[in-house]
């Protein structure tokens, strides 16, 4: 959720397990207040806050200690997720979340659990080598610093490059829990363009797989073919380890929260 998505997050909380981890964004068009707001609504509706610290949109480590100081204060510091953020130029002292991470300033305000990014398709601006070199510091940091560690990836909409990407991170010798990203139900036209604007692969046979219908954008689709089959594939690798989901709610909370019930109660049968 987004700081503008307390009204969202209201609606959806009776179709949400109590306990579930919310993430709460770092946007550039919103404010310490909004972020604090976000998260302390998180906590009053019976749920986990997973406030994201955008490493390049820090100006200083004073700001990131008034962020971690006022999330603290409402319990919101626990869990944090570390990302680079979207800034080509640092506009502070925080080149990557390796950067935050490393600063040993976590710590003090009570984070736990650090969240770092993981790329399945690979980043549009970043050569794979650089992600991967990324990937093992970022554990090695966390596991010298005593932090817990998951990994949250980006969406995708074909579990081939996901299965090869989790039995790449097994391979390197990361054990880390593992969220796949995954589409929420939302509108064709609106998946497509966050697909686009993340660099995610998108092309005619995927999405055909995903179950888009290129000749009817005005329809929708949700994530059943892709949560199905990678479960089916993650049933049959014994070493891919601790394996969850991670929903973007690209077609809105609700939407989401009331799919994955339905889903849930529909392979329960």
């Amino acid at each position: 959720m987004t700081g503008k998505d307390i009204p969202g997050l209201l609606e959806a909380k009776d179709a949400i397990p109590a306990g579930s981890k919310v993430n709460v964004t770092f946007l550039g068009n919103e404010d310490l207040a909004m972020r604090i707001a976000a998260s302390k609504a998180v906590i009053e509706a019976g749920f986990v806050p997973v406030p994201h610290i955008s490493a390049r949109r820090l100006s200083s480590e004073a700001q990131l200690e008034e962020y971690l100081g006022a999330l603290q204060e409402i319990g919101a510091s626990g869990h944090v997720f570390a990302v680079g953020g979207d800034p080509a130029i640092p506009e502070g002292p925080y080149e990557d979340s390796l950067a935050v991470i490393r600063s040993g300033v976590l710590q003090k305000y009570g984070v736990r659990e650090v969240s770092i990014a993981g790329y399945p398709e690979g980043h549009p601006d970043i050569p794979g080598d650089v992600l991967w070199k990324a990937l093992e510091d970022k554990s090695k940091a966390l596991s010298e610093q005593g932090l817990d560690a998951t990994i949250l990836t980006q969406f995708a909409f074909d579990t081939t490059p996901v299965v090869e990407w989790i039995r790449e991170v097994r391979t390197r010798g990361i054990d880390t829990p593992i969220r796949v990203g995954t589409p929420g139900p939302a509108g064709i036209k609106r998946l497509l363009s966050f697909a686009r604007r993340f660099g995610v692969g998108a092309n005619t046979m995927i999405v055909k797989k995903y179950g888009f219908s290129l000749t009817n954008l005005m329809g929708t689709a949700g994530p059943e073919r892709f949560v199905s089959e990678l479960g089916d594939l993650l049933a049959e690798d014994a070493g891919s380890g601790p394996v969850s989901l991670h929903f973007y709610t690209f077609g809105g909370l609700k939407a989401t929260a009331d799919w994955a019930r339905a889903f849930s109660a529909d392979t329960a049968l």
